[in-house]
């Protein structure tokens, strides 16, 4: 029979955990895509090395998460009587990835052939989780191939959009009394006169309606503001205060659970803002903008445009390196060239020379040829040579 769900079950279900989460073997409700949830890419052939040894699956890269599925496991079901695939799903939320890397590990399953692997490190209620995720596939090509490059991508684009998502105190979000803008953002209403009923004497601000998100700023601090995504609102109601009429605003667990209120004169502008924001949670609510687009097949070409860059940069070219002038040798000094000269012709050692005193130098020292001096020696090199590099 079907179930029918309460309120408070559609608001679990509207929770947004999927990024903020380490979960595993996730009951089937769970393994569906959240709203907004979109898979950007998948990398087929991977091990879940500590998990599931010897399990082939595939690595599914959302806007949220990392999900790893078991291709192999099975499960027979009693109570529907039939034999079902049973998928192990490790989620790895993007906001508790603390650390990630690739390795060269060695299979034990195919004569310890080298092969890529991904290591990711995340915290969940103060337990660390260690993932290994192995490439099976045997494939050579694969090897030398940034075939995780995808996670990477994915997880700095999540860190770089958390306005979309996340409730934020105090940010640098306004500037010269203009909001800064997010990609595919748009403005729909300023309201201005707006009372932050957060202290006893109030602070006097104004509010930004956009299409992802409420903003609020104090006038005399732009410093003092709020930006709430429509995402970690829970609640949108106008209640009685000892101010009058007020606009409360009740933020998800995830957003900190606050409950925020508002005073906005005359109460006429003040519920026609408030259906504004209704509409525009709901509307959100049932399609939500996470803030990260990544397209792998554009990706890939980038990737291999710049290998194809650093590849022609390591060949050599005569073309790319100058000549060598050889009048080089005639600005060296003249005193050397023929102090060299005497040596290599075997002047000096034609006939054996006696060391002599140096009281200048204070040990014995080879008789200095005719014509030069203590202080030649020295100035065996120019003083100044053309850099012919330029």
């Amino acid at each position: 029979m079907l179930k029918t769900l309460s309120k408070a079950d559609i608001a679990q279900q509207n929770l947004l955990w999927e990024d903020k989460e380490v979960k595993f073997d996730v009951p089937q409700l769970h393994t569906r895509l959240h709203c907004g949830e979109k898979i950007l890419d998948t990398i087929n052939h991977i091990e879940d090395s500590k998990g599931n040894p010897g399990d082939t699956g595939k690595l599914l890269i959302t806007n949220l998460r990392i999900i790893w599925h078991s291709l192999v496991h099975k499960k027979f079901n009693l109570c529907e009587a039939f034999e079902e695939y049973l998928r192990i799903l490790p989620t790895i939320g993007y906001a508790r990835i603390g650390t990630t890397n690739t390795r060269v590990v060695h299979m034990h399953t195919k004569g310890r052939i080298p092969s890529q692997a991904l290591y990711i490190l995340a915290t969940s209620n103060e337990t660390r989780f260690e993932f290994l995720f192995t490439d099976v596939s045997g494939e050579t090509a694969r090897r030398d191939q940034p075939i995780f490059a995808s996670v990477f991508d994915v997880h700095l684009l999540y860190q770089r959009t958390f306005l979309y998502r996340d409730l934020k105190l105090r940010g640098a979000i306004v500037q010269a009394g203009q909001l800064i803008l997010l990609p595919d953002e748009q403005v729909y209403s300023q309201v201005q006169g707006v009372w932050n009923l957060s202290s006893d004497q109030g602070n006097l601000g104004s509010f930004v309606v956009t299409n992802i998100r409420l903003v609020w700023y104090a006038d005399a601090n732009e410093t003092f503001n709020i930006s709430l995504p429509y995402l970690q609102i829970e609640s949108l109601r106008i209640r009685e205060s000892k101010y009058g009429p007020a606009l409360v605003i009740q933020t998800a667990e995830t957003g900190g659970g606050y409950v925020l209120g508002f005073r906005i004169d005359p109460v006429e502008r003040l519920t026609e803002l408030f259906k504004e924001l209704c509409s525009l949670h709901t509307i959100y609510t049932d399609q939500p903008n996470f803030g990260v687009h990544y397209d792998p097949q554009e990706a890939r070409k980038r990737v291999a445009a710049a290998a194809e860059e650093a590849a022609q940069a390591t060949q050599f070219k005569i073309e790319d390196y100058p000549e060598l002038d050889e009048r080089q040798e005639r600005e060296i000094n003249t005193k050397l060239n023929s102090y060299l000269a005497a040596g290599c012709l075997g002047a000096l050692s034609t006939e054996q020379q006696t060391p002599i005193y140096c009281k200048e130098l204070g040990f014995a020292m080879e008789p200095i040829p005719d014509g030069y001096k203590l202080q030649d020696l020295w100035n065996v090199m120019p003083t100044k040579m053309t850099d012919y590099d330029e």
